[in-house]
């Protein structure tokens, strides 16, 4: 305000006014930054259209290699291992007696058997997150193996074993046993060995046998964790009646995937008794799945002991407008984390044997450690008012729709299992970052906004920043800002509800006093408001700018950080950015609704083919 009044004048013209309420939020009204801003709006970045499709094809083969090959590759070895494990067992069986009677059918049964067995197998290691964590915390790996989709090459795999079932069963239903029913004496003569002197007369023969029941219930169990775990089940999507309910949302999922224990013990015994397999050796069942079943088992032990020795004490809770449920809890003994990392959260009050994953919003550094939970679900709902119950109103100043702190209130006892790795943790290999999260989805942001500022405090005090990442602030000068290379950030918090701005407005405001530097960019966006420019929105926003520039906090969220309407325009994001860091890596990262993440992903894909500046999208996965 005073920059529009540089005479002392006490007044400002109405086109001060004008350049006021135009100006971007924390932007100084200088020339020089006008000059820039009207660089971005005036440029636009239209891609051009390829005339020859055949150049137009080679240009999007190749940048979707570059921007895929780790995931390429990955999926090439897969798929290379289970054609090769096909082959093999389709050769095998071409040669051997029952070829005669059974055909291709017992091929193609063999060879779906086959593979099966490789990706039941390989189906545990994606859900390996001590492990997953281990190597992208201490190894190399993780420049060439795409951690992130880890959770989607879990699914794919699923893909594989949904069509190994169908293969391996369909060939026997369909084509193996009816063969075999109606053989000829003759014919069935070499099969003696493996079925009996008696030949089967019908299906129930088949269907009796240890083989068979093993087999249905297996498909049985598989096909409903499948089901269970699709998005539309999985996310509360379908619009089933009450009594219905109960089949859909998280707990159905969680409860419905530990059907595994008993699928494995039957696909143990499944292939123990084989039909045309005889010597022990050669039911190589057990061989696949052993290695993988006693790693996650192992992984299990670990959480299970891991939590029930790291007793976690409630310091303070809050419950925010949106239902949202904030813990803040005492940081066990030697629990160290990054900023952008996970971890499970388990309350007896609720389920004793459900874990749920929660982004940390502490930074390293703080001497707690917080999460934030919006209710979405059963549990979550549970959770919250299992807490609300020993919460009270909040006292005057202080934040929240009911607060409960200090060692005078009984809590109910939680207990926390990780840290685990995520992609907003690899953050500091960037030198500029795009932060984006919607709703509740900027939980993780938040870690790394308060990490950004206390590491680049303690480069300017001469303290090392890897102990700020271990949460201790010793003075060793060997340990010096370990792989830390951010200098710029820019954060976009995007929420429907204006109240969702209290979830983080203390740090909001901490940030803004602690950035001295402007290190960080913040903008907060509320959908709910119609976009600047719009006439039903152009009171509020002459109000919120006049209060921002003379009291220095917003009118909408409360805060330092001022505030934009509707939904931003992420083209001009991406292109401001791209303008201002010409040949650098920029780190994106997004949590938050699916729905946003194609758009982001494919502005980071454009611009980096058609600027100098090279976007690197990440998206949180639990």
């Amino acid at each position: 305000m005073e920059e529009l009044d540089p005479d002392n004048a006490g007044y400002i013209m109405i086109y001060n006014l004008e350049t006021l309420l135009l100006q971007a939020p924390n932007q100084s009204v200088r020339v020089g930054d006008s000059r820039i801003l009207s660089q971005m709006l005036s440029q636009k970045l239209k891609p051009t259209q390829e005339n020859n499709p055949i150049k137009r094809l080679y240009q999007k083969t190749k940048y979707f290699i570059l921007d895929n090959w780790q995931r390429i590759w990955v999926m090439m070895l897969w798929l290379g291992i289970v054609g090769g494990l096909f082959a093999y067992k389709f050769v095998q069986y071409r040669n051997r007696a029952a070829f005669d009677v059974m055909g291709y059918c017992v091929c193609i049964a063999k060879g779906g058997a086959e593979t099966l067995k490789f990706n039941m197998a390989l189906i545990l290691l994606p859900v390996c997150r001590n492990t997953i964590t281990w190597l992208r915390n201490k190894t190399k790996m993780g420049v060439v193996v795409p951690f992130d989709d880890n959770l989607n090459f879990h699914k794919v795999i699923a893909v594989g074993i949904t069509v190994g079932v169908i293969l391996h069963g369909g060939a026997h239903l369909t084509c193996d046993f009816p063969r075999l029913l109606h053989a000829t004496e003759e014919e069935y003569e070499p099969m003696e060995p493996y079925f009996g002197e008696d030949q089967p007369s019908n299906y129930w023969w088949f269907v009796k046998g240890v083989e068979g029941v093993t087999g249905i219930i297996m498909v049985v169990l598989m096909a409903i964790a499948f089901t269970l775990a699709t998005p539309w089940f999985r996310r509360n999507k379908l619009n089933l009646p009450k009594f219905l309910k109960k089949l859909t949302g998280f707990n159905a999922f969680w409860y419905s995937h530990h059907l595994f224990i008993i699928v494995y013990a039957l696909l143990i015994v499944h292939g123990y008794y084989l039909y045309l397999t005889k010597t022990w050796y050669q039911k190589t069942t057990w061989m696949y799945v052993a290695v993988p079943v006693i790693l996650y088992a192992c992984e299990r032990l670990t959480r299970a002991f891991r939590s029930s020795i790291k007793a976690v004490k409630i310091l303070k809770v809050a419950v925010y407008p949106g239902n949202v449920l904030s813990l803040h809890m005492s940081k066990p003994q030697g629990f160290k984390y990054k900023s952008g990392q996970y971890m499970f959260v388990n309350c007896s009050a609720v389920s004793q044997f459900e874990w749920h994953p929660f982004s940390i919003t502490s930074a390293p550094g703080d001497d707690y450690v917080s999460v934030h939970i919006r209710t979405l679900g059963d549990w979550t709902r549970q959770l919250k008012t299992v807490f609300s119950e020993v919460c009270q109103p909040p006292a005057a100043g202080k934040s929240g729709l009911l607060r409960a702190e200090g060692n005078n209130t009984s809590f109910p006892k939680i207990l926390i299992d990780g840290p685990y790795g995520a992609p907003a943790q690899d953050y500091k290999k960037y030198d500029v970052v795009l932060l984006v999260g919607l709703g509740i989805g900027a939980t993780p942001m938040i870690s790394i906004v308060k990490d950004i500022i206390n590491n680049m405090r303690m480069e300017d005090d001469s303290f090392p920043g890897s102990g700020l990442e271990n949460g201790n602030y010793n003075n060793n000068n060997n340990n010096k800002s370990k792989g830390f290379k951010t200098r710029k950030a820019y954060f976009y918090w995007v929420t429907r509800e204006q109240g969702s701005f209290e979830w983080f407005k203390g740090i909001m405001n901490e940030v803004a006093e602690m950035d001295e530097k402007r290190v960080i960019e913040l903008h907060n966006y509320c959908t709910s408001v119609y976009e600047e420019g719009d006439a039903r929105s152009a009171l509020i926003t002459m109000l919120q700018s006049l209060h921002h520039a003379k009291n220095g906090v917003d009118v909408v969220s409360g805060t330092r950080v001022k505030s934009h309407f509707a939904k931003p325009n992420w083209r001009q994001v991406y292109k401001k950015i791209a303008l201002h860091h010409p040949d650098a890596r920029i780190g994106v990262f997004y949590c938050g609704a699916p729905a946003l993440t194609k758009e982001l992903r494919q502005l980071a894909s454009d611009f980096s083919h058609k600027t100098s500046t090279k976007f690197e999208f990440h998206k949180e996965n639990f």
